[in-house]
Formats: structure tokens, C-alpha cells, sequence
């Protein structure tokens, strides 16, 4: 097959079955045109040399081929790239942190499979990663290819600002180490000293930082994607303990999960929306609660664990036997078998869900007072 006809073909191969005999019917006509011209002026035919350095000229035939073909020139416009890129930068980050967060656990749980950790964790990394390259690619050349414009291309509120945040790595470790919230450009450390609001601020970020972290951590834990050794089953004197949940925890569990869940998208909001202080404190509000409902729950059920070790049995129990100064001090004469170890636990366990109930009743009422007095 003659050369300008195999150029032909790869360019067509490339155009849309509609409009490919026209087009390629004109690229025919300007090629023979172009090899006629430089017949006269050579007085001979051209050698296929001479006919591919014509063809070299024209271009190569994906990129002819794009000059015809309609529709957008690129996969990622200049219009969408921006939001892609804040997407893959702050998505990298969370990733990053979450993997860095799993990794810690799993040295801590079992330090002997270090190497096998590490590589788990950068397997991790790596495949989270790509997964969300490939989704934010995959929706932005929909919409460049179909010519989508959500609203949130032309249209943003200034409250929205501080969420472009996330994808700002010094931002995160400004939150993570307490510091002041880093801002756009020089910033003065005297001046943010002297700003007690700014501070504030940056406190209650640090904090929603790590609330979130452990929050995400133990939903992961809770619906079994991570594993912490040492729950089923610990050690005494007298040999191993094997240790079992009660039923109350299957009956709590889409309520505690739906619970910790909540938590971790309030803080995520403090993170996003940290000027929003009092949508915030409205949001915390029935989160409590839930926790106080839960925490009231387990007081109820009484059973919560029980141990065994060999043929002997013993209930870890909760309820208002068990907070009192009198079995705070039996603690202290308990030994180290299975059933002193269980009224240990008991006592220990409802001692600090009391603890909790309290400090989540003292925050509900923190949360009103913050409703009454900030203003976003």
C-alpha cells in the first residue's frame, strides 16, 4: 500500500465514523496537492522518501487527527484541572496520615512484623493513592468530555475558603503540633500570641485533629478493618484468659457505630469549617446525647464481659454496686485469679463509664453555653 494511504488510514482510525470520509477526503487533497507541487518543480515522481518527508510536515496522525475531531483537547481542561489537583493534594494528605496512623498501631500491636508493616503500610498508601487519581481523573474527563459545569465551578461563598485548607500539608502540621493556624503568606508569631481569638482557634483545630484521628481509627477497629491483638485474650498467673462479649455489645452495635461516626464528621467540619464555632457546638450537642443514651445503655445491661480460664467463669459486671468507695477498696485486696480479676474490671470499667457520662453531660452543657455566646 502506497504511504499516503497507510497515513490516511491511521488518521481515520482516529476520527469519528461520521465525519471521517469527509475529512480524510480533504487531508487526501491537500497531501496530493502538496506531492504534485513537488513533482513539477523536481520534473519526476517522488521516491517514498520524499513522500514521507511531505507527510513529517503535515504532522504526525494523532495529532492531525486531533484538529479535526470536536469536543474537548485535553483530558483535564485548564477550567477543571485546579480542583482536580486540590482534590489529589488533600486526598494524598489524608491517605498519607491514615497509613502513617495504621502503621503505629500495627508496629505497637505486633513489633516483631515490623518489616511486614512497613510494606503494608506503602502497599497501602500506594493503592489508596491510585484509587483516588484514578477516580478524580476518571470524573473530571466525564465532565470535560460531556461538558458538565456544576454550579460549584462559578459560584463559592466566602465561608467556604478555609477548606481549601486540607490540601495544605503545612496547615496539618500546624494542627497536629497545637501550633497557630498558618495563614496566606508572612505571618507574625507576635501577633498571633496577642490573638486570643486566632489561638482559640487553633486549639479547637489540634483538637478536632486528633479527635477525628481516633474517631476514624476506632470505626475502622469497630467494623473489623483493623485488628488490635491482646482483646480477646490476656494473661495471668494462673495461665491464659480468653475473654467474651456479652450480648449488650451485638444489640449496640449499628447505635455505637452510627455514634462514632457522627463524632468524626463533626470534627471533620471543625477542620473544614473552622470559623463555624456555633454550627459546631450544635452538631456536638445531640452527638453527646447519643453518647450518654449508649453510656446508659451498657450501665443498664450489667453484663459486659466474661472470662474464662479453664473450666471457671467469671461476669465482668457494671452498675451502681460498682461505684462506691467500698469497691474501689476491694480492688486494692483483690488477688490475681480469674474472679477477682473479673470484679477488678467491673469496678474499673464502671468507675470509667461514669467518667465518660459525666464528662459528655459537662460538654452538652458546654456546647449550649457556646451556642449563647459565640457568634460565626
Amino acid at each position: 500500500m502506497d504511504v499516503i494511504e497507510r497515513y490516511l488510514e491511521a488518521v481515520a482510525a482516529q476520527l469519528s465514523t461520521e465525519d471521517r470520509e469527509d475529512i480524510i477526503a480533504e487531508l487526501r487533497d491537500l497531501i496530493l496537492s502538496r506531492v504534485e507541487a513537488k513533482e513539477e518543480a523536481l520534473g519526476r515522481a517522488l521516491t517514498g522518501e520524499e513522500k514521507e518527508a511531505i507527510l513529517h510536515e503535515i504532522g504526525h496522525p494523532l495529532v492531525v487527527a486531533a484538529r479535526y475531531r470536536k469536543g474537548p483537547d485535553s483530558l483535564i481542561g485548564p477550567e477543571l484541572f485546579p480542583y482536580w489537583l486540590f482534590g489529589a493534594k488533600a486526598g494524598l494528605i489524608v491517605i498519607a496520615g491514615l497509613q502513617a496512623l495504621v502503621l503505629l498501631l500495627r508496629v505497637f500491636g505486633d513489633p516483631a512484623d515490623f518489616g511486614q508493616a512497613i510494606a503494608q503500610g506503602f502497599h497501602g498508601f500506594f493503592t489508596g493513592a491510585l484509587t483516588l487519581l484514578g477516580a478524580l481523573t476518571l470524573a473530571g474527563a466525564i465532565m470535560e468530555h460531556y461538558g458538565l459545569k456544576p454550579a460549584w465551578l462559578t459560584k463559592w461563598r466566602i465561608g467556604d475558603l478555609p477548606a481549601y485548607g486540607l490540601a495544605d500539608p503545612a496547615r496539618w502540621g500546624a494542627a497536629v503540633s497545637g501550633a497557630a493556624q498558618v495563614r496566606t503568606g508572612q505571618t507574625s508569631k507576635a501577633k498571633e500570641k496577642r490573638d486570643w481569638a486566632g489561638r482559640l482557634e487553633s486549639r479547637e483545630a489540634s483538637e478536632a485533629l486528633w479527635s477525628l484521628i481516633a474517631g476514624t481509627v476506632f470505626v475502622l477497629w469497630w467494623i473489623g478493618v483493623l485488628h488490635v491483638p491482646g482483646l480477646s485474650q490476656f494473661g495471668l498467673r494462673s495461665g491464659e484468659v480468653a475473654v467474651t462479649a456479652a450480648p449488650i455489645w451485638s444489640a449496640l452495635f449499628a447505635p455505637i457505630l452510627a455514634w462514632a461516626v457522627a463524632g468524626t464528621a463533626v470534627d471533620a467540619l471543625g477542620l473544614i469549617q473552622p470559623h463555624a464555632a456555633r454550627l459546631r457546638a450544635f452538631l456536638k450537642i445531640p452527638v453527646s446525647m447519643g453518647g450518654v443514651w449508649i453510656g446508659w445503655r451498657l450501665f443498664e445491661a450489667r453484663h459486659w464481659f466474661t472470662l474464662t480460664q479453664g473450666d471457671q467463669a467469671a461476669r465482668v459486671e457494671g452498675g451502681p454496686t460498682n461505684v462506691s468507695i467500698e469497691a474501689l477498696r476491694a480492688v486494692n485486696e483483690a488477688g490475681r485469679g480469674v474472679f477477682d480479676t473479673a470484679m477488678t474490671l467491673s469496678t474499673v470499667l464502671s468507675w470509667v463509664l461514669v467518667v465518660m457520662m459525666l464528662a459528655l453531660v459537662l460538654d452538652i452543657i458546654r456546647q449550649m453555653w457556646r451556642m449563647a455566646t459565640l457568634r460565626d
